[in-house]
């Protein structure tokens, strides 16, 4: 089966090369309930007789889901998937397997050869399967996924282990659920690009590491240009297969030029840039090795005096909760078209961002989130036992969700736990709130640059930012609780909302911003199917928009408040409390809901800061984001 070159937005978008071939499509596959097909050899052995029972999936879609042509959502613990392909690459050149997430663990063959494996269920990982190609013209590729969904020890957000999906949990996401694709690359290449701005210091760095330490003496070479004007022309050494280059801008364009240098929601400047990696030949001519291309941007975040600071300047965060679900699909996009529309959707209802809840977005979500502008929080998919096990799991694998999304700079916060997921009694067990200090720790020392934030909702421990999940009904219940100091100092230490104190010993909220990072909730069932009512209900569109515009009001009006985030963004199967329908339909007049979210807030008046953060998005955003067509 000959792969074709795909269009849309690239699996690793920031780390791209010209050609890329998309394994995506139909594949061989059959479930293994008795565990037997590893005794079986079914990775060499595909055949009834060795008790495989075939069928046909479309991958990247999961088992689950209608998308895939199964869409079986009973307990099927191991999964085996097969295809054929025709092996792209050129003489000379080596040849990379890619595979953007399979849930939960997974064993690779090529030609019934083991070439790689790995365990987590949110993030990629690649295989060079150069020596494992046949000579003939078609390759034979095997996956066998291990996706347990009993086991509570296993990082999983929110994908249900109960038979049908109750309460807040919803279908499971087994197996191949990103894309899988092939990249021809040279024996010597780049494989890692960090991307770190610092805005007050006007210098934007670049760390690069190849894959290997090479015996020739190597150059890197950056070009890097912002609205067709060259920014920066580099070329430094490479030493012992690490370089460093560090751009460094005029100071004044921070400030007196920020609305064209710097990135925020308003103004999503992004700087494209060419990666060049050269040797010599036996003449001493240089000679190319490898090309890839990137984007960065200048963005800086902090917390500081009770205030979020974007670039230096207050800020209002005004974000929708992301579950980031697809009733066709699941947690696999449909495609890139998909999630620029979602990003777009959600600058249209007025929000600056949205919290990623418990998943790792798809890549293409926080492409488009950079390109046209939209704030990120990334956040850690839960377990929900605590165990030497699931420390040593979801450590790994968070490390891995930071290491892959670190360069975006739509990413302004990282959240390892939600709720005491995973930690049911911080309370008294030393060892969980060690876990959870560790944890926050650990986010820092990989990424001192974004806000963290220990364990979102209540019993804080460690944090940057003071996060307080309240689902009262009523907006003059919000602002009794938050509409000034005092009445805060008594919510979090008196009233505690969720039945969960805030904060616990020894944990202050001095000099902390405050957000309320989950509120709302507002169900609203627009085909009257079965629902889950937790929060509160609305009989009709109005009073929908009535129950909203009091709560955000609320909170626009508490001037201790420094942001928050809306519960939620979509309807997602059970839970009917999304400002739009599952299949992305408003439930409401967006522009209502729009001029509800962008007015000013008591915290951050508009003379404070600049005029863009309260008007309309600039009409050059949503065009060079579409005229783009996706491809970095």
């Amino acid at each position: 089966m000959r792969v074709e070159f795909p269009a849309g937005v690239h699996p690793r978008p920031q780390l791209t090369r010209d050609r890329w071939f998309d394994l995506s499509g139909e594949w061989q596959f059959s479930y293994d309930d008795s565990d037997i097909g590893l005794s079986r050899c079914w990775y060499r052995t595909w055949h009834s007789s060795a008790g495989v029972v075939e069928r046909s999936i479309t991958v990247p879609y999961p088992p689950e889901s209608a998308a895939s042509g199964i869409g079986d959502t009973g307990y099927h613990r191991v999964l085996w998937y097969r295809r054929t392909f025709t092996a792209p690459h050129q003489p000379g050149e080596r040849l990379l397997l890619h595979f953007g997430a399979v849930d939960y663990s997974a064993e690779v063959w090529l030609n019934g050869q083991l070439v790689a494996s790995h365990t987590g269920g949110h993030t990629p990982f690649s295989a060079d399967i150069t020596d494992a190609l046949l000579d003939s013209a078609e390759q034979v590729l095997v996956v066998r996924a291990v996706d347990d969904p009993r086991d509570l020890e296993q990082p999983r957000g929110k994908q249900d282990w109960q038979d049908e999906p109750h309460a807040i949990w919803y279908e499971r996401t087994s197996g191949i659920w990103q894309r899988v694709w092939l990249e021809p690359v040279p024996a010597v290449r780049i494989e890692k690009l960090r991307w770190t701005p610092d805005v007050e210091a006007a210098v934007l760095r670049l760390d690069v590491r190849l894959n290997q330490v090479a015996q020739q003496p190597l150059r890197l070479r950056l070009r890097l240009t912002g609205q067709d004007t060259e920014l920066a022309d580099s070329t430094v050494s490479v030493t012992r297969g690490r370089a460093t280059i560090a751009v460094r801008l005029p100071q004044a364009d921070m400030t007196l030029e920020r609305q064209r240098m710097l990135w925020s929601p308003e103004t999503p400047n992004l700087f494209e840039a060419e990666i060049e990696l050269y040797g010599n030949d036996e003449a001493g001519t240089p000679t190319p090795v490898d090309r890839v291309h990137s984007y960065a941007a200048m963005r800086s975040i902090a917390a500081s005096n009770n205030r979020i600071l974007l670039n230096g300047r207050p800020y209002f965060l005004r974000l929708v909760l992301d579950q980031g679900y697809w009733p066709e699909s699941h947690l696999a996009v449909p495609d890139s078209e998909a999630t620029r529309r979602e990003v777009q959707l959600v600058r249209e209802l007025g929000f600056n961002g949205v919290r990623l809840h418990q998943r790792a977005a798809d890549p293409s979500f926080l492409y488009w989130c950079d390109r046209l502008g939209l704030l990120v929080w990334a956040e850690m998919p839960a377990a929900y036992e605590f165990s030497t096990r699931a420390v040593e799991r979801i450590t790994e694998e968070w490390t891995e969700i930071q290491r892959r999304d670190y360069s975006h700079p739509c990413i302004i916060a990282w959240v390892p736990i939600n709720e005491s997921w995973g930690v049911p009694t911080l309370t008294s067990s030393a060892a969980q709130r060690s876990f959870v200090t560790a944890l926050y720790h650990l986010t820092k020392a990989l990424d001192p640059t974004r806000l963290v934030v220990g364990n979102d909702g209540w019993e804080q421990i460690v944090t940057d930012v003071l996060t307080v999940h309240d689902y009262t009904a009523h907006g003059k219940v919000l602002s009794q609780r938050y509409g000034n100091t005092a009445a805060v100092s008594t919510t979090l230490q008196d009233v505690q909302p969720g039945y969960r104190s805030v904060l616990l010993p020894g944990m202050t909220a001095d000099g902390l911003p405050l957000m309320i990072t989950e509120f709302g909730g507002i169900s609203y069932d627009t085909d009257d199917g079965p629902s889950w009512h937790g929060y509160s209900v609305a009989r009709s569109s109005e009073e929908l928009l009535a129950r909203y515009r009091a709560l955000v009001d609320a909170l626009l009006d508490a001037p201790a408040i420094s942001g928050f985030c809306y519960t939620q963004l979509t309807d997602t199967l059970q839970e009917k409390n999304g400002l739009l329908t599952a299949d992305r339909t408003p439930k409401a007049d967006p522009a209502v809901l729009r001029s509800i979210n962008r007015r000013p807030s008591a915290a951050v008046p508009a003379d404070q800061i600049g005029s863009f953060e309260y008007g309309d998005y600039p009409p050059t955003v949503m065009e060079s984001g579409i005229s783009n067509g996706g491809t970095p």
